[in-house]
């Protein structure tokens, strides 16, 4: 960080940058739910705390997003922000409204690096690592913005949240952190296309989010035709690093698969995919691939999703077909940040 950046602090931590201020510590209490659970926008806000006091912590920039941009699905009243960065960079979050509450989808980088063959998020590349303060502020600008209180968390738009480890694990005990916005940990969905190293190592931090494998194929020489990531960790490495998790932490693993036509959505993919996951406690997710202009890939046909949900669940497999939310606003991860740029002539700084 190139400034103290208070948003991002634990409660311990900002009780001692506190105290060194000569401030009594019930002004850190104070501070921290300003910040996370009323989520002001600006120190002058913060009308309890003494202006001398304010006028020090105002030596420091308040991390606060600013929306550029908001698109509204006329299908299922999804919405898509884009959010402008304190540098100037932009990225995408997504609110969706279930009935069990409102999910709300982060972007945890500008960019990224994993290269999967069928995201718009990567076609940029990768240019930095968000703060746990940018990231808090997807979900607390969309709260403000629709003035409704999100429930779950996402952590599956653009960037592989395990690039970003520490910061996205601070974010996840500043997020659910029962003085400020309190969202369950088990509310929390965190999305890696598969750093085994990283997978154990957030296997034993004690938190209790679920995790979700970007796995799309049943094999290694399919996978690693669509996933990079794949030439450096096998399924089995990958999968053994999932039941790791699962043992450590006790939470349903959900692994992730994007349906591309004539690519790997054949009947022998379904048995293969079976066979990888006999016997984990998980739940499949079947996405039909989102179209992007850059890419060739087509989405699998119902026919086929179908035949492939009923293969996997003869198999014993749990499995569900994603629905799909706000196709017509640009749905896929990094579209919209692509389509901004692209219009306004922005060119990100690398």
């Amino acid at each position: 960080m190139d400034h103290l950046d208070y948003k991002s602090l634990l409660p311990e931590e900002l009780a001692e940058r506190v105290a060194a201020m000569g401030e009594k510590p019930f002004r850190a209490k104070q501070l921290f739910a300003w910040m996370h659970k009323k989520q002001a926008v600006s120190y002058d806000e913060m009308t309890n705390l003494p202006g001398a006091f304010r006028d020090r912590l105002k030596e420091e920039p308040l991390t606060v997003l600013e929306c550029v941009r908001t698109q509204v699905s006329a299908i299922d009243g999804t919405r898509k922000y884009l959010f402008r960065l304190p540098d100037g960079h932009v990225v995408e979050s997504v609110w969706m409204r279930y009935h069990h509450g409102n999910s709300v989808c982060i972007s945890t980088q500008v960019g990224c690096r994993m290269g999967c063959a069928f995201c718009a998020s990567t076609l940029d590349g990768w240019l930095r690592n968000l703060t746990p303060s940018e990231m808090l502020e997807q979900v607390y600008r969309i709260q403000r913005l629709t003035g409704e209180r999100v429930s779950h968390v996402v952590l599956m738009g653009t960037g592989e949240p395990m690039d970003n480890y520490s910061h996205v694990v601070r974010f996840i005990r500043l997020v659910s952190h029962s003085q400020g916005n309190d969202i369950s940990q088990r509310n929390i969905t965190v999305s890696t296309c598969g750093l085994v190293p990283k997978i154990r190592q957030f296997a034993d931090e004690g938190l209790v989010v679920t995790l979700a494998l970007s796995l799309h194929a049943p094999n290694d020489e399919k996978r690693r035709g669509l996933m990079p990531v794949a030439r450096r960790y096998t399924i089995r490495e990958t999968v053994d690093a999932c039941r790791y998790y699962y043992e450590r932490t006790g939470r349903r693993l959900t692994f992730e698969y994007s349906l591309v036509a004539g690519e790997n959505d054949s009947g022998d993919d379904a048995a293969e995919l079976a066979g990888v996951l006999k016997g984990l406690n998980c739940h499949v997710n079947l996405i039909p691939v989102n179209p992007i202009k850059e890419r060739t890939f087509r989405p699998s046909g119902q026919k086929n999703i179908l035949r492939f949900k009923n293969k996997l669940e003869k198999c014993g497999i749990n499995v569900t077909i994603r629905r799909e939310m706000g196709r017509d606003i640009d749905g896929a991860c990094g579209q919209l940040r692509k389509s901004y740029m692209e219009k306004e002539g922005v060119a990100d700084r690398r």
